[in-house]
């Protein structure tokens, strides 16, 4: 409750009549009728839900959209008024002092003109002329905020994480897919460890010790955990929702967020031994293209503003990591708006030069189906897919591609010519020629990528199979002849195509990986290498070192 505490004690001078919190604007207090802002950055929905977490104020969020009766509510033993608005995931939280009259405006929700906004309270020029309500300045937490004037009154130690109780909001689940979550100690430590060492993944499994996916190996790490042991770390994770769906369907599904480990997606199981808990560590940060070492090619999106593209990979080969690069392309490059359908959310994007909307499968939409029916009338420039996985959805991408949105999405496919297969096969014969002629009219790329280990064992690095959309391909397509794609391939560099082989043969030249491990992830390992190369007929042009070669596909740190 301190949070919120700090803010009522404006409450206490005279000329503050009301505190007013609305997500997409800067606090306020009203005084002399007028309301100025408290703090030098916009709330969200959950920094609202957070500040009433615990407080008399959390029972009046209303679980659909409309506003609840103004209520008093007695806080620290002094009594307030409060009213709480909500408008789809937006909410407003009006407070004030039991019997003053703040006549407040009637404004509908997301409008509160008074209110400096987020763009012109970070410039010098648009601070409040007269004299700050207090001096001098303190930060808020989340977001940076000026300090109530002080009270002689106990302080309140701020908290350290937040973790929704069971009888939390209905927009809990909204808010724990961005709020550090509350653990048990030895599960931070486990998690810090797993940071140190660069793994991926993390794998908790009763009647075993814990494993840490590094380079692509599993690497035991302590003593074996008991299945109380397992339960004691794991299930605290779990909010109701993810509670319900573990005890239903023996699994649960989601995303959170530990103080010391960052944003995870984890993964909880039944199995034979008892409980067991997957971590996907997830960068704090969107990962950019040079990052990850994706070929420079991508970034002729920029120049599209309809069409599908499509990431594909077996699973673990780093898909969702370059869905969020892209998506950090054109949030970075474009002022559009952007709409991710993810399950679960995994990469948090702040707000750049684009509007970024994420939904989360069971938290704000029923399946994918049903977001991208809806994303359509949302004003979208760009939506992103987390997985296609049925016709259905398969269904939704064409028909967005082809009606002016660009479509970015993700499939469990080993490579370019496999993933157009699949994107037919998915729907019933007597539709598939008519589906062959949509997708010759809307594919952009397809990018095949395969996570490939270091030679010197530290992580692994991405080799990328690229497909470009055009009329040799789009030819390929309508026709049905995809078994000519490998041809297609060797003779499309001049259409900015890459074969597996070549991207391998640009990671074998600057000695990132050995030949043994080249040769088990290319498609055809007799062009491999300098010397074979030249001799696999319809190779030319391709050897590493010749102009328009593959750029360096490598990094560091890989993916």
């Amino acid at each position: 409750m301190g949070e919120l505490e700090n803010f009522l004690q404006y409450l206490e001078r005279g000329d503050v009549t009301e505190i007013v919190f609305q997500s997409g604007a800067t606090a306020a207090a009203k005084k002399k009728g007028k309301l100025k802002p408290v703090t030098t950055e916009p709330l969200s929905a959950r920094h609202i839900l957070k500040l009433v977490n615990g407080t008399p104020l959390q029972k009046l969020v209303p679980s659909e959209d409309g506003a609840s009766a103004p209520t008093a509510a007695r806080i620290n033993g002094t009594n307030y008024v409060a009213t709480i608005a909500r408008s789809g995931e937006m909410l407003m939280l009006r407070v004030r002092r039991e019997g003053q009259d703040t006549n407040p405006p009637k404004a509908p929700l997301g409008v509160v003109a008074p209110v400096k906004s987020w763009a012109a309270a970070k410039t010098p020029a648009a601070r409040v002329k007269e004299p700050p309500l207090e001096p001098p300045p303190r930060a808020m937490k989340a977001p940076s905020a000026v300090p109530p004037p002080v009270v002689h009154r106990p302080q309140v130690q701020p908290h350290v994480s937040y973790r929704p109780p069971p009888e939390a909001s209905p927009l809990a689940d909204f808010v724990r897919a961005d709020v550090a979550v509350s653990a048990p100690r030895a599960l931070g430590a486990l998690l810090e460890e797993a940071l140190a060492q660069s793994a991926s993944d993390v794998h908790i499994m009763s009647g075993e010790p814990a494993r840490f996916r590094c380079g692509g190996r599993m690497v035991p790490q302590g003593e074996r955990i008991s299945n109380e042991e397992a339960r004691a770390l794991i299930m605290p994770l779990l909010n109701e929702r993810s509670a319900k769906q573990f005890e239903k369907l023996g699994y649960a599904d989601f995303a959170c967020q530990l103080e010391g480990a960052g944003r995870l997606r984890v993964n909880v199981t039944k199995q034979r031994t008892g409980i067991k808990g997957c971590f996907r560590l997830i960068m704090a940060e969107p990962p950019t293209l040079e990052s990850l070492g994706l070929p420079h090619e991508l970034r002729q999106m920029l120049n599209y503003h309809q069409g599908l593209v499509v990431v594909s990979g077996p699973n673990g080969a780093g898909k969702t990591t370059t869905l969020a690069a892209l998506v950090d392309l054109f949030n970075s490059e474009r002022s559009v708006h952007i709409i991710t359908v993810e399950d679960p959310v995994e990469v948090i994007h702040p707000i750049k030069k684009a509007i970024v909307s994420q939904r989360e499968i069971g938290a704000h939409t029923k399946g994918f189906q049903s977001a991208l029916k809806g994303s359509l009338r949302e004003d979208p420039d760009v939506i992103a897919i987390g997985e296609l996985r049925d016709r259905e959805t398969v269904e939704k991408a064409l028909e967005a591609a082809e009606t002016g949105h660009l479509v970015f999405a993700t499939m469990s496919t080993p490579s370019g010519a496999s993933t157009i297969d699949r994107l037919i096969d998915m729907f019933p014969p007597d539709d598939q020629s008519q589906v062959r002629a949509t997708l010759a009219g809307v594919l952009k790329f397809v990018v095949s990528q395969r996570l490939v280990p270091r030679e010197d064992g530290n992580g692994r690095v991405v080799a990328v199979e690229l497909l470009t959309g055009g009329m040799a391909l789009w030819t390929l397509i309508r026709d049905d002849k995809l078994f000519q794609l490998p041809s297609l391939l060797q003779r499309g560099r001049a259409f900015g195509m890459i074969r597996i082989e070549d991207s391998l043969n640009e990671l074998l030249s600057a000695g990132t990986i050995s030949m043994e491990t080249a040769k088990m992830f290319a498609d055809d390992p007799r062009v491999l290498g300098p010397t074979q190369q030249p001799e696999a007929p319809g190779a030319r042009g391709s050897e590493p070192g010749k102009k328009g070669a593959v750029r360096n596909l490598f990094s560091k740190k890989g993916q």
